[in-house]
Parts: C-alpha cells; sequence; structure tokens
C-alpha cells in the first residue's frame, strides 16, 4: 500500500431511488427494451463461470430455456464440480489481502460505478436477460433488475460510510477511544435465488462491499441474468478473485464449502429446508472453523392479506390480486392466505374473480400480458398437483383458474381457492406460484381470525391489513407483531422498497437481518476496538494503597 497516499474524511453521494420507467406505448425505454430481447432472442450465448478472473468452461454444458417458451434455447452455461469450488475458494483467499487493505473508499467508488452501468448502458440488456431467463414482464424486471438492484447499491455504499463513522463517544482527557470495521476472516458464500435478479447481486457485493471476498453460486434458473451481472462487476472494475461465480451442484458445493477452515459466512436466499439443513451442516463442523460463521438467510413465506369489514373493497380486491399474482407469485412476500369478513366476501368475491378473468397470460416479448410462466417444469408439477387436490376436495372450491399447460411453457392460469377450513392445506403450506386461497370468516370473530393468523403458519415474513377503522388496525398490527417482518397497511404484501422498507423475516422465514438496511452489512464486518493512552502510568499503585 501506498504509504503517501493522500486522505480525507470522505462523504459519498446520497443515494435516491432509481425511478421505475414505464415502458408506455411509443416511450423510448420500450423500444430500447424491445431491441434488447430480439438481440438476446437471436443468438446462443456460451455463459462460463468465473474464477480469479479467469473463464472457466467445462464438457458439462447445460441449455437454458425460457420458462414461457421451452423449446428455444438462449444459451449454454457450463457446470462444474467440487474442483471448481475448491478453485473458487483458493481465488477468493488469494485477492483477500488486497481488497480487505484497498481503502474504503475504492471500493465505494466500484459498486456506485456498478449501479450506473446498470442504470445505463445494461438496464436493458439485464431486463431483458431477467424477463427471458426467469419469464418476467417489463414492468416486474424493471423493479427489480434495473430499480432495486441499483438501489441496493447506491444505498449500501451509504450505509457503509455511515457504519464506519460510528466511534466510541467518549474519550476521556489523555486517552483515544475507536472503532475499525475488519472484514471477516475469510471467505462468504452467496446463494442466490432465481426470482429476483436484485437478491442474486445483492447478496455477493454487500459482503464484498465491506472487504470480503466472495464464493458466489447463483440457482440454475437464474444463470442468465447472474452471467450480466457478472459483466457489469467486472467492467465496473471489481478486481479479480473478489467475487467468483461458479454453477455447480449446491450439495456438491456444500461438500467443500462448509468443511473449509476458512468459512466465515454464508449470504443466502432460498427454502427454508436447504436454509435449515445448511444451519446443521455448520454447527456440525462448528469445531473445524477460524471463527464463528455468520449465518444470514431470508426463506419461505406464507404471507397473508387480512381485511377488515371497514375495508375499502375496491382498496382491498386491488391489493390482493397483485400482492397474490404479479410475478405468477413467485416473490417470497407474495399474498397467498387471505381472509375476508362474510359482510364484504359477495363484493370482493366479484371484484377478485373479474380482475383474474381479465388477466392475459403468456410471453414476456408480448407486453399486454399481465401472467407469464412459472419457473420450471417442477414447480408446473408441483402447483398443478394442488390445484387437482383441490378439485377432488370437499373442503376446497375453486373460484376461478385451476386450469394449467406446459406444452408451449410452463403456465399455471391464476387460480383462487376458497378453502372451508382456515387450516386447509393451501392455506399453511408455502406454493410459490400463482394460486391463493381465501377463508371467508364471520364479522364477528375479527379477535379470533388474529390468532389464527399468527398460529397458522411456520413463517413470518410479509403480511397485511386492509381496514378504514383505526381501532382495527391497531389491534391486528400488534396482535400480529411477530407474524410479518414487513407489515403493510392498506396495501398489498409486496413491493418493499430499499431505504423505505428493509426486507426480511423471522420464525420460520429467516434471520431478519434486512437487506437493504445497515443492519444486514454489520453483519459482514467484525469490529475491534482500539485505546490508545498518551501519557501511561509507570507504577502499579493506585491511592486506595496509600497506608495513611
Amino acid at each position: 500500500m501506498n504509504e503517501s497516499m493522500s486522505q480525507g474524511f470522505f462523504k459519498v453521494p446520497d443515494p435516491v431511488n432509481e425511478p421505475v420507467l414505464s415502458y408506455a406505448v411509443g416511450s423510448k425505454e420500450r423500444k430500447l427494451l424491445q431491441q434488447a430481447l430480439q438481440a438476446a432472442l437471436a443468438v446462443q450465448v456460451d455463459i462460463p463461470m468465473y474464477i480469479g478472473g479467469e473463464a472457466v468452461r467445462t464438457e458439462h454444458q447445460i441449455a437454458i430455456r425460457p420458462p414461457h417458451a421451452h423449446k428455444h434455447v438462449l444459451g449454454y452455461y457450463h457446470y462444474g464440480d467440487k474442483s471448481h469450488v475448491q478453485a473458487a475458494i483458493d481465488a477468493a483467499l488469494k485477492a483477500k489481502e488486497a481488497w480487505e487493505g484497498l481503502p474504503w473508499e475504492e471500493r465505494a467508488a466500484i459498486f456506485l460505478r456498478a449501479a450506473d452501468l446498470i442504470a445505463g448502458p445494461y438496464r436493458y440488456k439485464l431486463n431483458a436477460a431477467t424477463m427471458l431467463g426467469q419469464s418476467k414482464n417489463a414492468f416486474q424486471a424493471e423493479i427489480d433488475s434495473a430499480c432495486e438492484i441499483v438501489d441496493f447499491l447506491r444505498f449500501n455504499v451509504r450505509y457503509m460510510s455511515e457504519i464506519y463513522a460510528q466511534q466510541p463517544p467518549v474519550s476521556p482527557r489523555g486517552s483515544w477511544n475507536r472503532v475499525e470495521q475488519r472484514p471477516l476472516e475469510g471467505f462468504v458464500f452467496a446463494l442466490t435465488p432465481f426470482n429476483f435478479t436484485a437478491i442474486a447481486g445483492n447478496l455477493p457485493t454487500s459482503a464484498a462491499l465491506m472487504g470480503n471476498v466472495v464464493v458466489w453460486k447463483p440457482a440454475n434458473t437464474q444463470v442468465y441474468a447472474a452471467h450480466v451481472l457478472m459483466e457489469v462487476f467486472r467492467e465496473a472494475g471489481v478486481p479479480d478473485g473478489v467475487i467468483n461465480l461458479i454453477y455447480t451442484d449446491g450439495p456438491e458445493a456444500g461438500e467443500v464449502i462448509f468443511k473449509h477452515r476458512d468459512f466465515a459466512g454464508i449470504h443466502f436466499t432460498g427454502s427454508t429446508a436447504v436454509f435449515q439443513q445448511i444451519w446443521k451442516t455448520i454447527g456440525e463442523n462448528i469445531h473445524r472453523y477460524r471463527s464463528y460463521p455468520r449465518i444470514v438467510g431470508e426463506t419461505g413465506g406464507k404471507d397473508f392479506i387480512l381485511v377488515h369489514r371497514s375495508a375499502d373493497v375496491k382498496v382491498a380486491a386491488t391489493a390482493i390480486v397483485r400482492g397474490a399474482f404479479e410475478y405468477q407469485g413467485q416473490k417470497c412476500s407474495a399474498a397467498s392466505r387471505v381472509y375476508i369478513p362474510q359482510s364484504l366476501w359477495p363484493e370482493l368475491k366479484d371484484l377478485i374473480v373479474r380482475d383474474v378473468e381479465s388477466f392475459k397470460v403468456g410471453p414476456v416479448d408480448d407486453f399486454t400480458n399481465f401472467i407469464n410462466a412459472v419457473i420450471d417444469e417442477k414447480s408446473f408439477d408441483k402447483l398443478a398437483k394442488y390445484i387437482d387436490a383441490a378439485k377432488q376436495d370437499s373442503d376446497a372450491e375453486i373460484l376461478v383458474g385451476g386450469t394449467y399447460d406446459k406444452s408451449e411453457g410452463y403456465y399455471i392460469y391464476p387460480t383462487v381457492i376458497q378453502a372451508k377450513r382456515p387450516d386447509y392445506v393451501t392455506m399453511c403450506e408455502e406454493l410459490f406460484g400463482p394460486v391463493l386461497t381465501v377463508y371467508v370468516y364471520e364479522d364477528g370473530k375479527w379477535g379470533e381470525i388474529l390468532e389464527v393468523i399468527d398460529n397458522t403458519s411456520i413463517y413470518a415474513l410479509t403480511g397485511a391489513v386492509i381496514a378504514r377503522d383505526r381501532y382495527a388496525i391497531s389491534e391486528a398490527t400488534h396482535a400480529l407483531r411477530h407474524s410479518a417482518g414487513n407489515f403493510y397497511v392498506n396495501d398489498k404484501c409486496t413491493g418493499a422498497v430499499v431505504g423505505q422498507q428493509p426486507f426480511g423475516g423471522a420464525r420460520g422465514s429467516g434471520t431478519n437481518d434486512k437487506a437493504g438496511s445497515m443492519i444486514n452489512l454489520l453483519r459482514w464486518v467484525s469490529p475491534r476496538t482500539i485505546k490508545e493512552t498518551f501519557d501511561p502510568p509507570t507504577d502499579y499503585r493506585y491511592p486506595f494503597m496509600e497506608e495513611k
């Protein structure tokens, strides 16, 4: 490190949420996005792993197909094995000393540049990759792979600077107390999901921003957009080995990573079952590690909307329909169970059914489609099984939808089930698709339904109450305080915005370390306090020891 380097207390740019473009007919962004989609569909890309800055290719190549058009091949990615996991760890540890020794403002500049690259020249390429690889419509891609990832990068830089600025408030005369934030001792494993490109980008970069080195394994069904993110990070100046991108079997990767002495932490978004298995494995290997690993995870949800008899029915219907069916219900936060009072049910039922029947379903390049395909055949088959069971069950009635077709794409048509019992299977189990279950309760059993909501699910991610009665809002907010880490009043239970609603849940939904906040970044540093004494004592004796 250059000893003569100039120094300063640097103020980072004030972060502002990235504006959401409309993609309205005739708009410039609509034309540019359509061009990006056409360009992506015209070629088959070759996607390597990136280990220590090297593009790594193998003989095992896997085709990437759009969920909504599974006969088309977008490209191929190179699948790795345990040797590549080990190589990624080695590359990360090799890069560690230089990266953590780099002044923090230099790290900030890299990720601020990444944000500007995504907001500008990469916006349409990354949105198109998300639309095609993950079957998102233009708006769902825009709020994810343009706006949210840009917000994560910019706001995290601000949070980092605020963390470094936190210092002991008192240094008595003759001494100076200070705190430094050290990166974790070892490497961080980022295991990212298919449903949000922003999460796939945030999990490795939030740890790297704080001076850590990362091994990043995205979901196989998100590799197409993850590759574009890696292009951005490399162009922005992330040094070789700081973020290593691998495509391998999850358990195989775990075999290597969770037994490594220098494993320092995991940043995870995915299923509760996988996260619990990871936690168990880390516990079994705890004696191997240099330090206690940080375990940060956001997992499943069985998210609810509770409608009170004082609710505006149009507000309730819109919150329910958007919350349940945007991105085919494949959001951790998506509404999947709804509780409606008997007095409002006839009118609300008509509004919900009318809206669902009006949905256009189809491929993402037709911008008039509100609903696209679910992510893969495994998800399709699971959802179809639940729908078929509901058709045969006397405790359930399908009000709208209930059909599916995978001949061209994995299309599950938006389905609303009315359950006769509040503990019906689709009221309790996470489905992760466009299937909503409604339970109608008696108006006079408001207090009972609050207890039912609180006790129905192991999850506690998101929830909402729709009401105009302030006493009801207050009562629900208190009664359901442990039922949702993100709680909404008179709104849908999805759509958390970085810097506005930090995201995460507790109970079976994760560690609630709030992505998009300072809380999360604090998990990727280990503080050291330093006390310096300017005129230290030279005699061990204290005054109380004097004889007279």
